[in-house]
């Protein structure tokens, strides 16, 4: 049996049973691996023969979940990283060199943005930022040394949505590499290598993992690519642990029962939102009044779990907001089971400036929820006497 549907492939795809027969994968906590033979560990290092070396670029915990993630995402390959921003670092300095010139979504998440914008300039790698809601814009900042196009959709912490279809087309006129940040979606919700992304990347430690208990990213896409990936990862080590590994092949056993309850929490939550005075600019990529719904429609199965708003009365009437949360968590993630809600422009995005911020729609009353699991009354009720104080 051959299984094709999403959440049998995430629940049976396991790496091969040892001769104890255990039905859960078990745990290799083992910095290396031994060989019978000298000329055995010869042929090994020599890529005559495949075999476990060392758990800093192979081990069978996290070469399960990067199976999965490649089987779910529809890639040839991947690799698994100690956290997203490893990840995303990886996806840029494996394949970019000094005079390369990398073309971004202005939307992106702050430590992204940092990276971009202060430590791709120190090796001769130039930026330009463009905006998701203008995208007659983006050919035109397309330069002749122009070597990938980076994009998050929906966008952190914005939820901006753009046509991977048309986003796809526009790479492969230019001969470009299509990179794009998946961890809003997840690949249960969309899978952009179908539309021509060349490599996505994920911060696992988000739904991936979905309970806030481990650090983990990945990047998948085109093997020829992920080759590069794997060499700079090899040698320079931001290596994905065998426990963290184990925790997230597991996790993605439930992620498509997760992502539906998100989303449908998430529906719910920004419908009510909308009818509530106090807020203004709702922001949900599954409701009508989003800019780009019918393009979020196209290519999303589901809204995903993140809403953001703003209050009239601006951050002052914010902070009041957040302290009398009395359920939701206050912190800087998000894809939890517990439902989070953030101040984008005081932390994760307060190393931009505020035009920045203002430029991709991060004002001082932004707020960010992270719809998390609970009974979606309770999660209501929560947001609603929060708002009355």
């Amino acid at each position: 049996m051959n299984p094709k549907h999403f959440e049998t492939l995430a629940i049976r795809t396991q790496d091969k049973r040892t001769g104890n027969r255990e039905h859960s994968v078990p745990l290799y906590l083992t910095s290396s691996f031994t060989f019978d033979t000298a000329e055995q560990m010869r042929a090994v290092f020599a890529d005559e023969e495949q075999a476990y070396i060392y758990s800093r670029f192979s081990n069978p915990n996290t070469n399960e979940f990067v199976e999965k993630m490649c089987l779910l995402e529809g890639a040839e390959a991947g690799y698994a990283t100690a956290s997203g921003m490893a990840a995303v670092f990886a996806s840029f300095m494996a394949l970019l060199k000094s005079g390369d010139h990398i073309l971004s979504s202005a939307s992106i998440f702050g430590s992204t943005h940092t990276v971009i914008t202060k430590f791709l300039p120190k090796w001769g790698i130039t930026y330009s930022y463009a905006d998701m809601n203008k995208p007659e814009t983006w050919e035109k900042l397309i330069q002749k040394n122009t070597k990938m196009i980076f994009v998050e959709t929906p966008s952190n912490p914005g939820v901006d949505i753009i046509d991977l279809n048309w986003l796809g087309k526009l790479a492969n006129k230019h001969k470009l590499i299509l990179n794009v940040d998946n961890c809003f979606a997840t690949p249960y919700l969309q899978q952009p290598i179908k539309y021509g992304a060349h490599l996505i990347t994920h911060s696992a430690t988000k739904y991936i993992d979905g309970q806030g208990r481990v650090l983990g990213g990945i990047v998948v896409g085109k093997k020829e690519l992920i080759n590069e990936i794997y060499t700079f990862c090899r040698s320079t080590g931001p290596s994905l642990s065998p426990f963290n590994a184990w925790m997230l092949s597991k996790s993605l056993e439930t992620l498509a029962v997760r992502m539906d309850r998100h989303s449908e929490n998430a529906m719910k939550l920004a419908q009510y939102l909308e009818t509530n005075k106090s807020v203004i600019n709702v922001k949900y990529p599954f409701l009508k009044s989003h800019p780009q719904y019918k393009i979020a429609k196209k290519q999303m199965k589901q809204g995903g779990g993140i809403i953001t708003f703003e209050l009239k009365k601006g951050f002052e009437k914010g902070k009041l907001f957040l302290n009398a949360l009395k359920m939701a968590s206050l912190t800087a993630n998000l894809g939890d089971t517990r439902t989070i809600a953030t101040h984008p422009a005081s932390t994760t995005h307060s190393k931009l400036s505020e035009q920045e911020r203002l430029s991709v729609g991060i004002t001082p009353s932004l707020i960010r929820i992270s719809v998390g699991l609970e009974n979606i009354e309770d999660i209501i009720s929560d947001i609603e006497q929060a708002l009355k104080s």
